[in-house]
């Protein structure tokens, strides 16, 4: 990759999450280093009640430190000080390998996309059984409505590791406030013209603490994001 084109800002959002940030930043550090790319690992800390941002501190990342308000709102904090020409978001929770992030980045210089996002369903059926059935059902509802609006197919438009150019992000005015961000990134995306493309990821569900996700308020969200975001 020309260091001229790339310079690379990791947007971590974490909530109560101190048993795996500290791996996980490490690890993006240790990744992005090897590729030999400016880059700089933000980690928007959304209201923890434990040590999640004292560990990520440690660990040699830029913390930014909110009230509890929700992933959405930890991510577009995260947006609006991201310095890099690409944007790197991936989940604190341990089940995104930061070790695939070369091949994101890759995917979006070659392919000349502007969005690349992470799928749990391109990779194989070991990963479709580490997803909770609900979930798996949940993505395949907001895939299948985003296609009936837009005409485009997606397998996880709920992932949230993916990489967006910060020109394509500058873009949008994104409103979200919890889960439903990454539809509204992707459906604001489209209607822009942005070129959009999915890979195959690993993904190892957490072994440590629980989901915050609430299938049925945040399902109702996401549902809404995606016909407001297609239609305003």
């Amino acid at each position: 990759m020309n260091r001229e084109e790339f310079t690379v800002s990791v947007v971590i959002p974490v909530f109560n999450e101190e048993l795996t940030i500290g791996d996980i930043v490490a690890r993006t550090r240790s990744t992005l280093g090897k590729i030999d790319l400016p880059y700089e690992v933000l980690v928007i800390d959304d209201g923890s009640a434990d040590r999640s941002a004292e560990i990520s501190q440690a660990s040699e990342a830029h913390v930014l430190r909110e009230p509890h308000q929700g992933k959405g709102h930890a991510l577009r904090l995260g947006f609006e000080r991201a310095k890099g020409t690409v944007i790197v978001t991936l989940d604190s929770d341990g089940s995104h390998q930061p070790e695939e992030i070369p091949t994101i980045l890759q995917c979006i210089k070659e392919n000349r996309v502007d969005l690349v996002i992470g799928s749990r369903f391109l990779s194989n059926q070991t990963n479709n059984a580490k997803i909770p059935k609900v979930n798996r059902i949940g993505n395949r509802i907001f895939n299948n409505l985003i296609q009936f609006l837009t005409g485009m197919k997606f397998s996880d438009s709920q992932s949230g590791f993916r990489v967006i150019r910060s020109s394509t992000l500058s873009r949008m005015e994104l409103n979200s406030r919890g889960y439903e961000v990454e539809s509204e990134m992707l459906v604001k995306a489209l209607k822009m013209g942005a070129k959009v493309m999915e890979i195959p990821i690993s993904f190892e569900q957490r072994t440590v603490g629980a989901s915050r996700l609430d299938p049925l308020k945040d399902g109702t969200r996401i549902l809404y994001s995606i016909i407001a975001s297609y239609l305003f």
